[in-house]
């Protein structure tokens, strides 16, 4: 199988996921995130959660861009690959409460400002990039009110 071929299909891949999350996110909007099982951290949840949705959606737009030689879109792959692991964790630690949610938060925090300032940059071109940005700063402003 040739490098090109296999960065395609796993972007096909993680698009396939993504409509599997999306359809499953569509369910849950349903609920009140602001108020998830009586989640102090309800706000931190949805945001979190969402910036996982928006940035999946954004890393398997980049990936197939970079199989068709698209190398401005490394930076903003790299940022949200970054953002997708600390985002996921903060998502599973303030659903349970845990001590370590502010500090993970703190993390988050950096890893959103950074992909948020390399999503900025394609936001006018690419849809996917700037749904990824606006959920970045949704997921700022709730980190930052934890933090206060």
């Amino acid at each position: 199988m040739k490098r090109r071929e296999a960065i395609v299909g796993t972007g096909a891949f993680l698009m396939a996921a993504i409509g599997t999350a999306a359809m499953a996110q569509g369910k849950d909007a349903a609920h009140d995130h602001s108020n998830m099982h009586g989640s102090a951290n309800g706000a931190l949840i949805a945001a979190a959660a969402e910036c996982v949705v928006k940035g999946q959606e954004c890393l398997a737009h980049c990936l197939v861009l970079l199989a068709d030689g698209d190398k401005a879109m490394g930076s903003c792959a790299k940022g949200v690959n970054q953002m997708l692991a600390a985002c996921g964790a903060l998502q599973n630690l303030a659903a349970q409460q845990s001590t370590l949610t502010p500090a993970m938060a703190k993390v988050a925090l950096e890893a959103c400002q950074l992909c948020e300032k390399e999503c900025r940059k394609h936001e006018k071109e690419h849809a996917e990039c700037k749904a990824c940005m606006e959920s970045c700063l949704n997921c700022i402003k709730q980190c930052k009110a934890l933090a206060a």
